[in-house]
């Protein structure tokens, strides 16, 4: 991930927000992360894999990584804006947009609040409704705490945060706009008119049903069921699999994808 890398920060609707610009293109593949997690976690394998093929733009959102938080809870739909500010910073008129987990909640929100500036999106692993994440997911989230936060999300969380302390702000917030979560309507997945590549795991934390529900909503959708759990098939830290070639896999099915007329 260090070849021809550039980095820095925005100044985004109030935060100073950190990015990362790996290879060349014309039309960007903006990366978006999962909830509790860095570019690194969530993209540490998969963007090696993209970056030798086109630009690619890496973000940390709101309160995560290197990016700095604001005295407010975490949305999608600030999320959204955030994105869509730091593109306008960037000069950066249409972009590909890639969300994993939360990231791809926030995919498909840019979709509908700023269709304008997407070429195509990839929603990798997230939902619409609640009734699609695996009914151990509701428990799981109602009783999360720190000390059951996954390992290497804290231990890269410390790696680059500038403040160490803000680890328990980071999951309290990202916690808690999970158990608030409003459902979309199907109407707002109808409204997303940017060609769509779903893509899910078919031991997901998000039910392959669901998704499959999403493919048909969303007029422009195409859909992708991979072997694994969450995260698995694009290296996500927590799940990834030593020598596993499902990354290179998906990433050849993005790349398709994006490739596309």
């Amino acid at each position: 991930m260090e070849n021809s890398k550039l980095t820095g920060y925005a100044p985004v609707n109030g935060l100073n927000m950190y990015y990362e610009i790996h290879g060349e293109g014309e039309i960007p593949l903006v990366l978006i992360h999962g909830g509790g997690s860095t570019i690194e976690t969530s993209f540490g394998e998969f963007l090696p894999l993209l970056s030798p093929h086109m630009k690619v733009i890496a973000v940390e959102m709101q309160a995560h990584g290197r990016t700095s938080d604001r005295d407010a809870p975490e949305s999608y739909k600030q999320d959204a804006a955030d994105v869509a500010a730091l593109m306008k910073y960037l000069n950066i008129e249409k972009a590909n947009i890639l969300g994993f987990s939360d990231g791809g909640c926030t995919t498909m929100q840019i979709a509908m609040s700023y269709p304008a500036i997407l070429s195509k999106i990839v929603v990798v692993s997230s939902n619409y409704k609640n009734e699609g994440m695996i009914p151990e997911f509701a428990g799981f989230m109602k009783n999360a705490s720190l000390e059951n936060m996954p390992e290497p999300l804290k231990v890269a969380y410390n790696n680059v945060a500038p403040d160490k302390s803000k680890l328990i702000v980071m999951f309290n917030k990202d916690r808690d706009r999970r158990l608030g979560y409003q459902d979309w309507e199907d109407a707002d997945l109808k409204s997303i008119k940017t060609p769509a590549l779903l893509m899910v795991a078919d031991k997901d934390v998000v039910t392959v049903e669901h998704v499959v529900k999403m493919s048909h909503l969303i007029p422009n959708a195409q859909l992708t069921v991979l072997p694994g759990t969450h995260g698995s098939f694009i290296g996500e830290i927590c799940t990834a699999k030593k020598g596993s070639r499902l990354p290179e896999m998906a990433a050849v099915l993005v790349r398709e994808f994006l490739w596309e007329m």
